[in-house]
């Protein structure tokens, strides 16, 4: 689909005027995050104005203590590091029990972690999730880069790419939803992703030359993609911006399928100019329709609200009234400290007097006749200062769920038993439970997309490299095939429910109660390398398991076979394990669905036969062996 009969100066309107409604529709939620950010960098003296700006507050006399204790930080800090431990581990679960589907899922599940180590995915959720536990939410954007990948050749001295995956970390300032009610980007019938990019970029990328527009602020978050700005334009922190004078502002907007356009629109202007108008390009729906290629992380779902909130938001009238208590307890210990001097009108010279104060050994004169200067008795800090600041220490624990043992890593005056400390430590990862949650959701959601991409635009053999179940580095070839499954699931629960020492101790436990031991009362070597690899010494057993080995040998002399090679048993072989991997893919029709198909599944019969006789050739020689005395 291109242009048609519309006007490129009518799409361009319009979406412009989509992008300002937008815009001036999220000005209140923009503002909050604005504010977010100043409070966890420090910036804590500012407050939201009428306009929907980030100003300083002014200080009402000169000699106030401003000072900023911030705890807000550390609390970010602290649940940051928790929610770190989220790292979920996901495998496609097959379409069915066949065969063939448990392969394929297989394969699927392979390709996706090959896909996770090469994006680096862990520090792509770790940014994300710094993003979301300061303004509320963050978007990961999921697309298919051309330019990504192996080369492959050469045309007119240009590379060409097999092309990849991309996974963008998107701030909330740069997406713009066409309803504020809706709960997810699913719900969405159109998102705006605005953000500032290059003028050489956007002519690479669209082949379309724009000016830069001159005077693009930094300082507004969503005009420039991953800056975050802190302060709106006519704050008293103005020195804190900057400007680019080399960007142009991208403003795509992707819209669902209609009825007039049954596969969406991909609408994309700059500084006036249509770069790009047409389908929707990626099927990474469910049933490969076409959506959003956006997923939505939240801190903590807002009901009825697009975007979430954050625990910052919450912590920020703590913070405040905080600040206040430490600066007017200061102040007054100023006050018993320097002294407050009293003196007659005309008795002393006031001016010295004021610039040098009481220093020691000072010599005072005054009028004759007047009384001496004297200070005041300003009394002792009120008691009401001290306990109002444990109150609010308090309050940033029941507010935020970071405990004294999370946030300083110190143990409770109160907590003596290993039993309260552990039920304590429990109690805060319930607190971050629910936000955990959100990241494993996210995490799931864009390892779908992942996949369906490949199984979109990955129509050539591409090669994938992973580490497999003994820490050995494996390659695989994969087309888009290979990827008629996407349904991702997770193979851990959540990692703040249960750490590795209680895992260590579960396994403990069912080893003493002989529940993983077989018949014979053993383990068998399968169950005893999952042991070691729970406790954390898999590796020990990485080299000793023969059984895996086998099983890899085995599969790999299927794949020869289909592809028409030849191989011959070896006497090392485990006969019987090699006999029931040979006939569970020979029995599988759909390995075995091209023309050499016959060949091939004769071929495989004969190598079963070759086993057997192998195995039968043995069992005789060990019995030969073991009657030989008699």
């Amino acid at each position: 689909m291109k242009k048609d009969n519309i006007a490129s100066e009518e799409i361009v309107a319009d979406v412009v005027a989509d992008y300002e409604r937008r815009r001036a529709a999220r000005r209140r939620f923009e503002a909050q995050w604005r504010l977010n950010e100043n409070f966890v960098l420090g910036n804590q003296f500012c407050s939201v104005g009428p306009s929907a700006e980030v100003t300083e507050d002014e200080k009402d006399y000169f000699w106030q203590e401003r000072e900023v204790f911030n705890h807000i930080a550390s609390v970010v800090d602290t649940r940051l590091a928790k929610l770190g431990r989220v790292r979920p581990v996901m495998s496609v679960r097959p379409a069915s029990g066949d065969d063939a589907d448990i392969k394929t899922a297989q394969a699927a599940s392979k390709i996706l972690k090959s896909a996770q180590e090469a994006h680096d995915f862990d520090s792509i959720l770790s940014d994300g999730t710094m993003w979301s536990e300061i303004t509320g939410s963050v978007f990961y954007k999921v697309t298919w880069d051309d330019d990504g990948g192996a080369v492959v050749g050469s045309i007119d001295s240009r590379l060409v790419h097999e092309g990849d995956v991309k996974i963008e970390v998107c701030p909330p300032y740069e997406i713009y939803p066409d309803d504020l009610t809706r709960m997810d980007v699913n719900d969405c019938s159109s998102v705006i992703h605005a953000r500032a990019v290059p003028v050489g970029e956007i002519e690479r990328v669209y082949g379309v030359k724009v000016e830069s527009e001159a005077g693009l602020d930094v300082v507004e978050p969503a005009l420039v993609g991953g800056v975050g700005g802190l302060f709106s334009s006519g704050s008293a922190f103005a020195s804190a911006r900057g400007e680019r004078n080399d960007c142009a502002l991208v403003i795509e907007r992707f819209d669902m399928p209609t009825a007039e356009y049954p596969h969406g629109t991909h609408t994309a202007v700059a500084h006036g100019k249509l770069l790009y108008f047409g389908e929707l390009p990626y099927e990474n729906g469910e049933g490969g329709s076409r959506a959003l290629p956006f997923v939505k992380q939240d801190c903590m779902r807002r009901a009825g609200c697009f975007f979430g909130t954050s625990m910052v938001e919450r912590t920020i009238p703590i913070q405040r009234a905080y600040n206040a208590v430490k600066n007017r307890k200061h102040e007054f210990l100023n006050r018993i400290a320097m002294g407050v001097l009293t003196v007659e009108d005309g008795s002393v010279d006031i001016d010295n007097l004021a610039d040098e104060g009481l220093s020691p050994g000072k010599i005072i004169v005054y009028r004759q006749g007047s009384q001496p200067p004297r200070l005041m008795n300003c009394g002792d800090v009120p008691n009401d200062f001290a306990i109002e600041e444990e109150r609010l220490l308090g309050e940033f624990i029941s507010v935020s769920g970071v405990s004294e043992i999370m946030r300083s890593s110190s143990i409770p005056s109160g907590a003596t038993s290993g039993v309260a400390l552990q039920l304590l430590i429990e109690q805060d990862d319930t607190r971050l439970s629910v936000s955990a949650e959100l990241v494993r959701k996210a995490a799931r959601d864009i390892a779908r997309k992942i996949l369906r991409l490949y199984r979109q635009f990955a129509s050539r053999p591409r090669l994938v490299r992973f580490v497999g179940e003994n820490g050995e580095v494996e390659l695989m070839s994969f087309t888009s095939s290979d990827m008629s499954c996407d349904d991702v699931v997770f193979d851990t629960e959540n990692e703040l429910s249960e750490s590795l020492a209680m895992r260590q101790n579960t396994i403990f436990e069912l080893l003493s109660r002989g529940l993983l031991y077989g018949e014979d009362g053993r383990l068998d070597e399968d169950t005893r390398y999952k042991v070691l690899d729970t406790l954390g010494y898999g590796g020990w057993e990485s080299k000793s398991d023969s059984r895996k080995v086998h099983v890899r040998r085995a599969e790999k002399e299927n794949a020869i076979v289909k592809a028409g090679g030849e191989i011959e048993p070896s006497v090392l072989d485990d006969h019987e394990l090699h006999i029931a991997r040979h006939t569970s893919f020979a029995l599988t029709d759909s390995n075995f669905d091209c023309k050499r198909g016959v060949a091939a599944r004769t071929a495989l019969t004969e190598h079963i036969r070759r086993h057997k006789e192998l195995m039968t050739q043995k069992e005789v020689e060990n019995y030969a062996a073991a009657n030989k005395d008699e």
